[in-house]
């Protein structure tokens, strides 16, 4: 073999191993599940081919569209917040101004080391209105109790977790793009008699677009996929958290609880379709501004 057929076919040899495990562990199984959509197990007649009829009947579900309409109210709430937060985090560690930077970035990036199931069962703790702290605490002092885990509060108390999990991460990637801004962006600023608010809405925001929009195309994705936290709250607060709750957890319980596992694939595709309209939209609005 002369060398640049050598060259030629390297390529394809180093690119093979990941082209394998994406077909067998991604490609293959979500085929399948499309596969599984299109059937339905009858109690006469078995595994029958339906078409489309399992999509039509998730269409018209009010345990999805619940689902997904309290979700998308979730992601309403929490990820605006959440990434305020990781930006405000960035731009005051990025400025040099805070002692002990490195530990307050730690302290800050340790919450998403924590496993989200371990997270979830720590607030949950926390939330108990028998022996968690705030419980005890408000009793104390001669107040009623919050009831974090009531219908009222549950939304907010799932978005408080979220928040608490992945603020250092979205920080971490917003501080890293901060780091790769010029320096000679910041003297220019500086000689132009921008002092250190103007520096950051003028020179550091405008850089920090492109992570952003990474941050809020990854927080789009989280929150639709939002299953743990619920699912372990559902077991200290099952009369507000069913089964239906989130849609991630609906096709869950649809597969592994109820056996139904043509009308849970159904779901998950719908839910993959309506994760893939949003980030879309999503882009296609920051494309847009960004237009002149």
């Amino acid at each position: 073999m002369t060398a640049a057929r050598r060259h030629r076919a390297a390529g394809p040899l180093f690119v093979a191993p990941f082209l394998t495990l994406f077909l067998l562990l991604f490609l293959a199984p979500l085929g399948y599940a499309a596969y599984l959509s299109l059937f339905q197990n009858r109690l006469i007649g078995g595994n029958v081919f339906v078409g489309l009829d399992n999509y039509t009947q998730a269409l018209r579900d009010p345990q999805l569209l619940h689902g997904v309409g309290r979700v998308a109210l979730f992601f309403v709430i929490q990820v605006p917040l959440m990434l305020l937060l990781a930006l405000l985090f960035a731009l005051a560690l990025d400025s040099g101004l805070l002692r002990l930077a490195r530990v307050i970035r730690l302290g800050i990036f340790v919450p998403y080391a924590v496993p989200s199931v371990v997270a979830a069962l720590m607030w949950g703790y926390l939330y108990g209105p028998d022996f968690g702290p705030f419980a005890q605490l408000s009793r104390d002092l001669g107040l009623p109790a919050p009831d974090f885990l009531s219908d009222g509060w549950m939304l907010g108390s799932l978005a408080n977790i979220v928040t608490w999990e992945f603020v250092g991460y979205n920080m971490i990637i917003l501080y890293a793009a901060l780091r790769t801004i010029p320096q000679e962006l910041y003297e220019a600023a500086a000689m132009d008699g921008a002092g250190a608010w103007r520096i950051a809405w003028s020179v550091k925001l405008p850089a920090l677009r492109p992570a952003l929009l990474l941050t809020l195309l990854f927080s789009v994705i989280g929150s639709f996929q939002l299953f743990n936290e619920p699912n372990l709250l559902m077991k200290i607060a099952p009369d507000v958290i069913s089964s239906s709750y989130t849609a991630n957890l609906y096709a869950y319980s649809l597969a592994f609880t109820g056996q139904q596992v043509n009308y849970a694939a159904t779901v998950s595709f719908l839910l993959g379709l309506v994760i893939v309209i949003a980030s879309y939209a999503v882009l296609l609005t920051a494309n847009r501004r960004r237009t002149p």
